[in-house]
């Protein structure tokens, strides 16, 4: 026999698509839907309302799909009141846990809706008193009380999610492409950029190893000795190519100025990781004269935090690198309070961990010059996501001219 609930979403459902992607998700998951109401907004400033009836084969079905058709910001008619259960070992959540998006979320608690600290995707909801906040699986501890099943839950859809950076932004919700104004582009960051920098909220920067091999260190350097840099997301690459760079004039053992591969230059990466290593640190190396420009002795002469997560892949690493990534994930979560705008630029593994992490509500630009780079961050989950495929370098230089006074590359 069938179970049936009822759902509703009011929001911009025709022009982001969103009410496709409900229904074909319904059917994907061995539902059924029958709508039962729908109006349609007249303008492009009115939003849309739509009330469905959803059918699966058992409630164990129902719960999966009503956390599933949550992620695009469907709620219960009747949510009801939550449920807890405990999680039974450290590191394990009940079976029945309601699995988070990034939206906001709130629940229903004795009556009352209490709104969920931070909201994350792909974790839990856990209750302390009159308190609910996300906790990954790895950090739950047995007996915490775990929100269970879909019931008593609501998120809400930021506002024009898809016009995340104002209303001259609202062509950017096309597919991404590179025939876009890459100038304007670049200018409408800038301006946001001033408008977080004066709400008093931080800018997030996650970057990668391209920023120093298209020779964009100095314009990232520039940024962050102007206060444009908040905090800084990367792996062992981005440091290690920019200490490179900064000992050695080369990145990757090509010389930066010259375009060339130097004798010798192959070593210079993990003699330039050794210097730091025998340093202590990258904050050493910068005290002790060691390290005298680049991005990293920029951040540290501004005092600006970085985490830098590492991975299998890397040589040495510096000594500054997480090389836990689950402590590396905590480190990430730590440095987010109070982040108003992220600019994720030549990474996609990092900018897709960040964007795990970042609630739906923090606009975020992700800049590639390739495509695919830029298109997987929204299909992993961050729908807020506007992609911008150009060269890293050019994109760098056009900020920093935007941002920094009389800025000059060196």
């Amino acid at each position: 026999m069938q179970v049936t609930d009822t759902v509703e979403i009011t929001g911009h459902l025709m022009d982001t698509g969103v009410l496709a992607k409900i229904l074909d998700d319904v059917l994907d998951y061995g539902g059924d839907y029958t709508i039962e109401r729908f109006e349609v907004g007249k303008t492009h400033e009115d939003e849309s309302y739509a009330r469905i009836v959803v059918l699966a084969d058992s409630n164990d079905d129902l719960q999966r799909l009503l956390m599933r058709l949550q992620t695009h910001g469907v709620n219960q008619v009747d949510p009801g009141s939550a449920v807890t259960r405990p999680a039974p070992a450290d590191g394990v959540f009940p079976e029945d846990f309601y699995s988070t998006t990034n939206l906001e979320t709130v629940v229903r608690l004795d009556g009352g809706w209490v709104p969920v600290e931070h909201p994350e995707m792909d974790c839990g909801l856990l209750v302390e008193g009159a308190r609910v906040r996300t906790v990954p699986v790895s950090d739950v501890r047995a007996g915490e009380q775990i929100v269970c099943g879909a019931g008593g839950i609501k998120v809400v859809l930021p506002t024009r999610e898809h016009k995340a950076l104002g209303d001259d932004f609202e062509f950017m919700a096309s597919t991404v492409s590179s025939e876009k104004p890459q100038a304007l582009l670049v200018r409408q960051i800038a301006e946001r950029m001033r408008e977080v920098k004066h709400d008093g909220a931080r800018v997030l920067w996650v970057a990668g190893p391209a920023v120093v091999h298209t020779g964009a260190s100095a314009p990232m350097a520039a940024l962050v000795e102007h206060g444009w840099v908040d905090v800084l997301f990367s792996g062992n690459a981005l440091a290690t190519h920019d200490i490179e760079s900064a000992l050695f004039g080369t990145s990757l053992g090509v010389d930066l100025a010259h375009g060339q591969g130097v004798e010798h230059g192959h070593e210079h990466h993990i003699r330039a990781i050794n210097s730091i290593r025998a340093a202590g640190s990258i904050a050493a190396a910068v005290e002790s004269g060691v390290l005298t420009n680049g991005v990293m002795h920029a951040m540290v002469k501004a005092g600006k935090p970085y985490v830098l997560v590492g991975s299998v892949r890397d040589d040495g690493p510096l000594p500054d690198v997480y090389t836990d990534v689950i402590e590396g994930q905590r480190a990430m979560r730590a440095q987010l309070r109070n982040v108003g705008f992220a600019i994720m630029v030549a990474t996609m593994l990092h900018s897709i961990a960040t964007g795990n992490i970042l609630p739906a509500s923090i606009p975020l630009v992700a800049v590639d010059i390739n495509p695919a780079t830029v298109t997987k961050l929204a299909d992993r989950g961050s729908a807020q996501a506007i992609g911008i495929v150009t060269d890293i370098g050019l994109f760098l230089e056009q900020l920093a001219y935007h941002l920094v006074p009389d800025y000059r590359r060196p």
